[in-house]
């Protein structure tokens, strides 16, 4: 029995073989994705019935539920979920393509880029320039921080493990930048930007959801459509150059993939933590590590587990509303070390 459907596309080129279990889980992802979308939008200080709430979303129902379902719930519940999928998208890339599965965005310093760039605007311009230039700042930050790791890493090519050393470098580097910015600027900016350091949806809005859409939308199918030059560098560079595959071409354009998407995902929610560490590898343990069947798999568990970690947060501790990055990091820690233990044993 056949276990893959062909998706062709006008070029022979970009043709797909999906396997119908990946079919499959996402098709039950998405409906978790869903039916936790309409839970956490019915949870909170005011309480909605699912009923109430799709009908809220609908546009119909009370004025009060509409009001609250549609410009507070609902567009913090869609950040968190493209936050998230972004995150780990840009994870399972760099997993992959480093062939590491300790890779993520947090350990080689894209988020450090990030991070550097908003915590300078809030403690520098924050009075001077409106909020919502925000995103723009950490976005800015992200790719130039990739630049200068690219540069430094680049030695008649680049190869993983020089990616990855200079990587921690700069996160390391990153790290005590904006330490020290928060430590030497007054205690309001200090608060907000950690806030923003450990993660957080608080008060997301459509602004928010409308500046990362369009990233995911272009990001996410272009990675996909890449799948096949990742697989074939999972095999080692000799093996990828040798069938045909432009090894050096490839590795920039799914570094930049993978800096934009995080760098769109830092920008509205913050330092979130680990989320591209652990999606990849538990889409891994699903379906394997094919990435062209990893990558959705990847994606939807993002974007389920920060909209889980936020619904978590809303509401466990009212009135407190606690960042996602904390409850995030209380999974992602003990899963960092339980891969550290397992890779040690397989050595």
């Amino acid at each position: 029995m056949n276990s893959h459907i062909p998706l062709r596309f006008k070029h022979r080129r970009f043709s797909i073989l999906i396997h119908k279990k990946t079919a499959a889980l996402s098709l039950v992802l998405l409906i978790a994705c869903a039916l936790a979308a309409i839970v956490s939008i019915g949870l909170g200080e005011m309480a909605i019935s699912p009923s109430d709430v799709i009908r809220g979303m609908l546009g119909g129902g009370e004025e009060a539920h509409r009001m609250v379902i549609q410009q507070l719930r609902l567009p913090r519940i869609l950040t968190a979920l493209l936050a998230g999928a972004s995150l780990a998208a840009s994870g399972a890339i760099l997993q992959a393509m480093i062939r590491n599965p300790l890779a993520s965005p947090d350990i080689v310093g894209v988020t450090g880029g990030a991070s550097v760039a908003a915590v300078s605007f809030l403690t520098f311009f924050a009075g001077q320039f409106s909020i919502r230039w925000l995103p723009v700042a950490a976005m800015c930050g992200a790719v130039a921080v990739s630049a200068i790791l690219y540069s430094l890493a680049w030695k008649k090519g680049i190869t993983p493990i020089r990616l990855v050393l200079v990587g921690i470098g700069m996160s390391s580097l990153t790290s005590a930048a904006t330490t020290m910015m928060i430590v030497f600027h007054p205690k309001n900016d200090a608060g907000q930007a950690y806030l923003w350091l450990t993660g957080s949806v608080y008060a997301a809005n459509w602004e928010n959801v409308l500046s990362i859409l369009p990233w995911c939308i272009v990001l996410l199918p272009l990675a996909f459509l890449l799948s096949r030059h990742v697989n074939i560098g999972q095999l080692g560079d000799d093996v990828a150059a040798g069938a045909g595959s432009s090894v050096e071409l490839s590795r920039l354009l799914l570094l930049l993939l993978s800096v934009a998407l995080a760098g769109a995902a830092v920008s509205v929610a913050g330092g979130v933590g680990f989320i591209g560490l652990i999606a990849p590898h538990m889409a891994r343990k699903l379906v394997g590590s094919s990435f062209e069947n990893m990558l959705p798999i990847a994606v939807l568990l993002g974007g389920l587990i920060v909209m889980l970690a936020d619904l978590a947060g809303r509401t466990l501790f009212l009135p407190l509303d606690v960042p996602v990055g904390v409850f995030t990091s209380a999974v992602g820690a003990p899963f960092f070390i339980y891969l550290l233990y397992t890779k040690r044993n397989s050595n």
